[in-house]
């Protein structure tokens, strides 16, 4: 009996061992699975490049139809929707060429491993930025190539774990393992020779020649790429378009590339910009880096970095590091010299000039407040000061001191350092905007507060002379606002960043007065309005939200009736993404694929005199494909409609 007890007792304490460890093993599935397993699966999910196995597509009158495969089409062979568009109907790249374009229906598969390049340039310089251009595109489609290297390393895992032995003989190149007897390549070599005939410049220009033309043919087993462009920035965006000529193919598991193509392309606007505030939020260098990305694949070429506001200063100077120091979020919160120039390098060699701006006079508070500890007076005024309502626009308030020469002191040397870390440049953003004259009038009662504003900028142009060796650059950009009709600022030095409504009398003042202008107008390019008011008391944000057919739509130029003459004083313009309710979190988000569609506005200006929805079907295919570009490429830009809109082309506009 004792014995029986015992064997009892122990059968009820292994039933126990088990049921806890089946447990266990449930709730921790993942974890067991093999780390190959989990982040296969999430890139597959992060890249948008989801196997559809059960979809197949057939172009239909220059349009991709979706048919079941698995139980219908099963004995013809799967075509993926992305080889589909590429290959049927208009032409899918974005922003759309501005000249000639054709696009053979044939496409043929190669790997990364069989690209090759040829520069031909008399020009060393832009040679050698090329060919760093050239690795960058080359990383992006390895990256895309990746998926496939991932499934195929896991299928050999899972061979292995079945009781293969997994054993596989070295290739000589690691990406040629993507074709294989049983998903041949079709293509040995794509061979890329770019032409740089004319230009020297490595810099960005306000009059640089962008220009480029693509052929693209096959023959047997290779694909000649041939590229002509007169300088650099023109070669680069051939690239960008070329990038959008291939894609992945998840039936054949390879990277596909048009067989046969002719671009001719051009930009209509020589200034397209994103601006990005780093102030009211702070925002990673990687984070600013994949903005970047996104613009130069969408050939956006001016990122204009609103780097300090009066909520904080990121910018650690060399000269001034107190304003850092006083003025950061926290010691982590900064950029470094080190962190600007590797930025500027990271968006050069992407076809994109990078614009500081340090806001002045108004917008400088925080990080202003250690001048009398240092001998230098009150570098800022009204920093922090309640009720704010009445000294700013919004909280908290501060304002430069126009009669304190170290003010102008500190300005030229930064202004010096940014020059130095940005290299050459033919644009400049001083600010100037929402300064409030009653935070001076506490001050300066007798002083004429409108003259006070036109001295300032006089002052803080002429410290930017001196900083940039005694001439100053060929534009020198202000926001607009109440006092940039005051006429002290010339038509022949500035330009104007306008940013209020499109319906506002500034607009045709400012033309008339001669200014060139860079457009943001608030009701179309204004990123950051339709998310509520972010406080409690006055008009604390602006709405509605900007769709991106919205910001696509946008065309002042044409419903200002502008003469061709006063079209010449069009530069471009520029999307504004403010953020004071957005954070790195939500970034990319608020950003993309909106810009994108400022880009296409900026670079093609399509006619839109007609009814959108009913004209520019092919847009929101273009945009759906290019938005899914952005994602394979790790930018989680936002979706534009449910992804059965994007597997039935046009059923949804």
């Amino acid at each position: 009996m004792a014995l029986t007890a015992f064997l009892r007792r122990t059968l009820i304490a292994l039933f126990a061992i088990m049921t806890f460890v089946l447990m266990v093993f449930y709730w921790n599935q993942d974890a067991l699975k093999p780390s190959s397993y989990l982040s296969t699966f999430d890139r597959l999910v992060r890249t948008n490049f989801v196997s559809e196995k059960t979809w197949t597509y057939k172009c239909v009158n220059d349009r991709c139809v979706r048919q079941h495969y698995l139980t219908e089409h099963h004995r013809e062979r799967r075509v993926p929707f992305l080889t589909c568009s590429m290959t049927c109907g208009a032409p899918n790249i974005w922003p759309e060429p501005t000249g000639k374009v054709t696009l053979g229906s044939k496409s043929l598969t190669f790997a990364t491993a069989h690209v090759k390049a040829n520069v031909e340039t008399p020009f060393e310089k832009v040679e050698s930025l090329f060919r760093d251009a050239f690795l960058v595109f080359m990383d992006d489609l390895r990256l895309i190539e990746s998926i496939a290297k991932e499934e195929k390393h896991e299928g050999e895992n899972q061979a292995a774990a079945e009781g293969g032995d997994g054993a596989t003989s070295v290739p000589k190149h690691p990406d040629d393992t993507l074709c294989r007897p049983d998903r041949p390549c079709e293509l040995d070599l794509v061979e890329v020779t770019v032409k740089i005939s004319k230009y020297p410049d490595v810099a960005l220009r306000v009059d640089t020649d962008e220009s480029y033309n693509i052929t693209v043919k096959s023959d047997g087993r290779k694909t000649s790429v041939r590229i002509h462009a007169k300088g650099f920035f023109g070669a680069r965006n051939a690239l960008t378009t070329l990038q959008q000529m291939i894609w992945y193919d998840d039936e054949d598991k390879l990277l596909r590339i048009i067989g046969r193509a002719y671009v001719e392309d051009a930009p209509k606007f020589g200034y397209r910009g994103l601006m990005l505030d780093t102030s009211r939020h702070y925002f990673s260098v990687e984070a600013i880096k994949r903005t970047l990305s996104g613009m130069a694949l969408s050939k956006l070429n001016r990122f204009h970095w609103h780097m300090t506001d009066s909520q904080s200063f990121p910018f650690v100077s060399r000269h001034y590091p107190q304003l850092a120091i006083h003025g950061a979020y926290s010691n982590h919160e900064v950029y470094t010299t080190e962190d600007v120039r590797d930025i500027v390098e990271f968006a050069r060699v992407r076809g994109i000039q990078v614009i500081p701006e340090i806001d002045a006079p108004a917008h400088a508070g925080n990080g202003w407040d250690w001048g009398p500890k240092h001998g230098m007076g009150e570098l800022s005024l009204c920093i922090n000061q309640q009720p704010w309502s009445f000294y700013c626009g919004e909280p908290p308030c501060g304002q430069l001191n126009p009669k304190n020469n170290n003010t102008y002191l500190v300005l030229q040397r930064l202004y010096a350092e940014l020059l130095e870390l940005t290299g050459p440049t033919d644009f400049f953003h001083l600010g100037g905007d929402e300064v409030n004259l009653d935070c001076w009038a506490q001050f300066f009662n007798d002083t004429d507060l409108r003259g006070l504003w036109c001295e300032f900028m006089l002052q803080a142009f002429q410290r930017l002379r001196q900083a940039h060796g005694g001439t100053a650059p060929k534009v020198t950009v202000v926001w607009s606002s109440g006092l940039t009709s005051t006429p002290c600022l010339s038509k022949n030095s500035f330009a104007v960043q306008v940013w209020g409504g499109s319906t506002w009398q500034e607009n045709f003042d400012l033309i008339e007065n001669g200014f060139n202008l860079i457009i943001s107008h608030v009701d179309a390019w204004y990123l950051d309005c339709g998310f509520g008011s972010w406080r409690s008391t006055g008009e604390g944000a602006c709405s509605p939200y900007r769709t991106w057919q919205n910001v696509y739509k946008h065309r002042p130029w044409n419903r200002m009736r502008l003469t061709p003459v006063q079209m010449k004083q069009i530069l471009g313009g520029e999307v504004c993404l403010w953020t004071e309710q957005v954070d790195e979190s939500t970034l990319d988000s608020r950003v993309w694929p909106r810009a994108a569609a400022l880009a296409e506005r900026l670079w093609t200006d399509p006619d839109d005199e007609h009814d959108f929805d009913a004209v520019h079907k092919d847009v929101f295919s273009r945009f759906s494909v290019f938005r899914n570009r952005l994602v394979q490429l790790g930018i989680k830009a936002e979706a534009i409609f449910p992804k059965y809109c994007a597997q039935n082309q046009d059923e949804c506009v």
